[in-house]
């Protein structure tokens, strides 16, 4: 294969220091611990054959947490973004990169509105199980939609401060 250089330029470290980012970290794990024991909870007092898949999307549920949790001190969408941009430059449509930007938000926000609406539709009987974890779904990925797609007044948005805490926080813990 052919070597592509790259001008990228990330460096991994922790992408939020902070008490609350390190909270929020806290925050993701622990729900995914709970995720897990719901897992295993399930997994031992639910019969087989009336089990189906609940045992899986509480374990799905937990897995995405972690991966969330990583993200969060990572900051891997950063070096997404800065690996994006070094292809614009390489490739020379840096110009249209907001088109491309937004190209993107809206096929996250779809694949992520999509995953929804298929979760609710299969679990309509079992609404009272699943209802809060599908909510609580859709708040997280709503988040990331918004934060990926970062526009500038969102942003400032998100640095708003109510009460001593900034918006970002009290959305992403939401």
């Amino acid at each position: 294969g052919r070597s592509v250089d790259l001008d990228v330029r990330w460096q991994p470290g922790i992408g939020d220091p902070s008490f609350m980012g390190w909270f929020t970290v806290a925050a993701y794990f622990a729900t995914a611990i709970l995720c897990a024991a719901t897992a295993r909870a399930i997994r031992a007092r639910v019969p087989a054959a009336e089990r189906g898949r609940q045992h899986a999307v509480w374990w799905g549920a937990a897995v995405l947490l972690v991966a969330l949790g990583i993200n969060k001190q990572l900051d891997l969408q950063s070096w997404f973004t800065a690996v994006g941009r070094a292809i614009a430059w390489k490739q020379g449509w840096i110009d249209r990169r907001r088109e491309v930007q937004f190209a993107f938000v809206v096929i996250f926000a779809t694949t992520a509105a999509a995953a929804l609406a298929i979760a609710s539709w299969s679990v309509r009987r079992t609404w009272r199980e699943y209802g809060p974890l599908l909510l609580g779904t859709g708040l997280t990925l709503t988040f990331i939609v918004v934060r990926a797609a970062s526009f500038h007044h969102f942003e400032t948005f998100l640095d708003r401060r109510v009460a001593g805490a900034r918006m970002n926080w009290v959305l992403e813990l939401s």
